[in-house]
């Protein structure tokens, strides 16, 4: 890729941002201006319980101005689903159906403030058999996903920890394939998790991307989160490192965020806030000054 091509580069860069008192989503996106991102993941509450603020706090009227003042594309705010939701739970019917109803909410707040895509972890089979699990997270997606809605969902690579499914593109595509509006499902890469999982992203990034489009297809990659991994190649354990502080490396993601066939896929830090690192991390990935 010479220099003029990368001019040209369309980089859409952000990181998970906190949704907050008293500015909320306007102060996520304040924040992502700040260190001159132009994309930008939340949570609609708290991820790991239920509570969820009126949306008349989010300002959205506010939130809309300040976009268009900075020329924000809406449609790089990206919503991380909650971690109460698990579509693949055979085990526990209360509990599907919870998940169920309460993803439903969810899409439905994200149609109110005006989003389009979440993040969705597959879920885990709780050790039930793959196949059982990977049907009843169709079944939960064929419930929740309608055609006049405009959120899509982007299915989240997995580590491969405590039964979740995910782990591999064949799972993904099992998903993709059965559900009835495919048009509304992709993927998001995870870097930590599919380096823990055993994708050699750090030294066949190329074999690992012509898989994918092999077996999902390309078009199908929507979001990449980015983070290091505090474990090595095929570890199966989920643990997000800093930017060049892990078994990955800089140069490694640099190469993901700058590589031809993956210009345009909206790419999201989530890695540890160690003394506010993050912003340099921006900086670091943003800069395609490595590339000849």
């Amino acid at each position: 890729m010479n220099k003029d091509k990368t001019q040209k580069y369309n980089l859409i860069i952000g990181r998970h941002c906190s949704i907050k008192a008293p500015g909320y989503l306007l102060s996520a996106i304040e924040e992502t201006i700040s260190y001159q991102a132009n994309a930008l993941m939340i949570y609609l509450g708290p991820p790991q319980n239920s509570f969820r603020h009126s949306l008349d706090i989010f300002k959205i009227s506010e939130v809309k101005k300040a976009i268009e003042k900075n020329k924000l594309d809406i449609n790089n705010i990206v919503v991380h689903g909650s971690y109460l939701i698990n579509l693949a739970n055979t085990v526990n019917k209360k509990v599907f159906h919870y998940s169920v109803a309460f993803l439903q909410k969810e899409i439905e707040r994200m149609e109110e403030i005006g989003l389009k895509t979440m993040i969705l972890h597959p879920g885990s089979s709780l050790g039930t058999k793959n196949e059982t699990a990977l049907w009843q997270i169709v079944h939960g997606l064929n419930a929740v996903l309608k055609k006049e809605n405009k959120v899509q969902i982007a299915l989240e690579t997995m580590a491969g920890k405590n039964n979740e499914l995910g782990v591999d593109f064949e799972q993904l595509k099992f998903i993709i394939d059965n559900v009835k509006l495919k048009e509304k499902l992709g993927v998001c890469w995870d870097t930590c998790h599919l380096y823990s999982a055993g994708y050699d992203i750090k030294n066949n990034l190329e074999k690992v991307l012509i898989e994918f489009n092999k077996i999902i297809g390309l078009e199908k990659l929507w979001v990449i989160h980015l983070n290091d991994s505090a474990f090595p190649l095929g570890a199966k354990k989920d643990r997000h490192e800093n930017i060049g502080h892990g078994k990955i490396g800089l140069e490694a993601l640099k190469k993901i965020v700058w590589h031809p066939w993956l210009e345009g896929k909206i790419k999201l830090l989530e890695t540890p806030r160690k003394n506010e690192y993050y912003k340099e991390e921006i900086k670091i990935l943003s800069d395609n000054n490595f590339l000849t």
